[in-house]
């Protein structure tokens, strides 16, 4: 079947431009890197047992004798990009959590809030901390806690400029968390098809964007 020229001109420049938009995505995605595929872990001590209690808790297996880092940590990165340019990155947060209350701040969707301070003193904190634009980020927000444990799987777009300090903290408070006693299951995120023992909250970036 013979193609008109112009067409055939047509159709390889478009696929083209295709090819180079989807290189040009995925280089910004690796700005990102630090971000992308980052886990925030509470993992139980024990073993969890074949058929949880409903509602338990236990001890987390981060929990030390020493109040200044019982059942907390802190690891730090370096976001890529250049400095002096800010870009929007969207995350697709998923794990299994407790609930946890926050003030203060300002609230998107059922689960991430915008800045504030955590506003309960014993379940269990995920924080994101950006140096630049200077914001934090939590992702467990619920309006009052008890002994519940879910499932997460949302998005959210933040702002970060390039060569930013990307501070991840998790502080679970008093060395004991809800158990992950309805064996709750993430799709397509490790464990899976296993549940987690213990609770968990995994980031990934899925665009990032140049702030024109």
């Amino acid at each position: 079947m013979n193609r008109h020229p112009l067409r055939v001109a047509f159709l390889a420049i478009a696929g083209l431009f295709l090819v180079t938009d989807f290189s040009q995505a995925e280089d910004l995605k690796k700005i990102a890197a630090a971000i992308d595929g980052y886990r925030f872990e509470f993992p139980c001590k024990d073993p969890m047992p074949e058929n949880p209690k409903p509602g338990a808790d236990g001890v987390s297996a981060r929990a030390t004798d020493d109040p200044a880092t019982n059942d907390k940590f802190t690891d730090v990165r370096k976001f890529g990009g250049e400095p002096g340019k800010r870009y929007k990155v969207t995350l697709r947060v998923r794990g299994v959590v407790e609930p946890m209350m926050y003030k203060d701040g300002q609230m998107e969707g059922e689960y991430f809030y915008i800045g504030g301070t955590p506003n309960n003193a014993t379940y269990n904190i995920y924080q994101l901390t950006v140096s630049s634009p200077e914001s934090h980020f939590f992702f467990n927000r619920q309006d009052k806690v008890g002994h519940r444990i879910f499932t997460i799987d949302y998005t959210a777009t933040i702002e970060i400029e390039g060569g930013a300090t990307l501070t991840f903290h998790g502080d679970g408070q008093n060395g004991r968390m809800i158990t992950n006693f309805l064996k709750l299951v993430v799709p397509e995120v490790a464990p899976a098809p296993q549940p987690y023992n213990g609770q968990f909250i995994q980031l990934n970036v899925t665009d990032v964007a140049e702030v024109k």
